[in-house]
């Protein structure tokens, strides 16, 4: 017994921390429902009915969003912090704080390759006052009032996968709408040409 009833299982991919490893979930996944005894829902690269069935697929019991739900018209952020979720690509986050093995994904800015180029001159004698500036107290600069080069904040890789900013229903109504489609028709399809 590991203390919870369910937990969430973070892919590398995630916005955030994804903890020291660098281990993505098409590994992650099948580990976890290899080893685990209780439910696990799929965290990181979580954005539409595709991530669902495949997070499924591998064990899992749903899916976890947290870049994706941030590009939603209900999302308590200021709406540049959705145009750049909108206008990224998943190749434009970076993993910060590596040499304090308190590595996070966040979206590319201005003040996140001053702290990238801090955490490359310093290396291994980088201290958490050296990057207070990039990372401490930002996230209200960032998220209500928009500015968004003051400093690193979560962002996953899935951001590749956000072009829209749909409300939270008409998002969870595509997903299930689509995952549903895949189920039972492209899997059945597939199923019958074997």
């Amino acid at each position: 017994a590991i203390g919870c009833d369910a937990v969430s299982v973070d892919g590398f991919e995630c916005g955030g921390h994804p903890g020291e490893d660098d281990i993505p979930n098409m590994i992650l996944l099948p580990r976890a429902a290899d080893e685990l005894s209780i439910p696990f829902v799929a965290s990181g690269g979580m954005a539409d009915a595709r991530s669902l069935v495949a997070a499924l697929a591998m064990g899992a019991e749903g899916m976890n969003m947290g870049t994706r739900f941030i590009a939603t018209k209900e999302a308590p952020v200021h709406e540049n912090v959705k145009q750049a979720i909108l206008a990224a690509t998943e190749l434009d986050t970076r993993l910060v704080m590596r040499p304090l093995r308190n590595t996070e994904r966040v979206l590319t800015n201005a003040a996140v390759e001053r702290l990238l180029l801090k955490e490359k001159e310093l290396g291994a004698d980088l201290k958490f006052e050296d990057i207070r500036e990039e990372v401490a107290g930002v996230y209200p600069r960032i998220m209500l009032e928009g500015d968004m080069d003051a400093g690193a904040w979560s962002c996953g890789m899935v951001a590749g996968l956000i072009h829209d900013i749909p409300t939270c229903e008409e998002l969870i109504s595509r997903i299930m709408r689509e995952a549903d489609a895949i189920i039972q028709e492209r899997l059945v399809r597939m199923l019958a040409l074997g």
